[in-house]
């Protein structure tokens, strides 16, 4: 119990190098834009997306989105101050795409590890 409780507490004030583990697998393609990133990762299974913001602060509306070719996409938006995500698919031997949106601003993948 105190172990959970621990974790819950190391992450509240996570930062971007954290925001970054918390996909696991090999980062695949970084999409920069003015307010943000959107990150990809992937393992053999499964890719793994989350966006990230240039400057963490106010909340505002993030969003990310993670796609399996021949799959409905995997969505996480509202209103946070440091990421969003991480959305998480199955991709064995299968394309997937995304896109991410911080504050307005936005980058998408297009179709990638196929």
């Amino acid at each position: 119990m105190l172990g959970t409780a621990g974790l819950v507490l190391g992450t509240a004030g996570a930062g971007s190098a954290e925001a970054a583990s918390a996909c696991s697998g090999r980062l695949v393609k970084t999409v920069p834009f003015s307010t943000g990133s959107l990150r990809v990762y992937k393992t053999r299974s499964y890719a793994c997306a989350m966006t990230v913001a240039k400057k963490p602060g106010p909340r505002r509306v993030m969003r990310v989105s993670l796609q399996p070719r021949g799959g409905k996409a995997v969505v996480d938006s509202g209103s946070y101050t440091k990421w969003a995500g991480p959305v998480r698919v199955h991709a064995l031997n299968r394309c997937v795409r995304a896109s991410g949106s911080v504050a307005g601003a936005s980058g998408s993948t297009g179709w990638i590890e196929c």
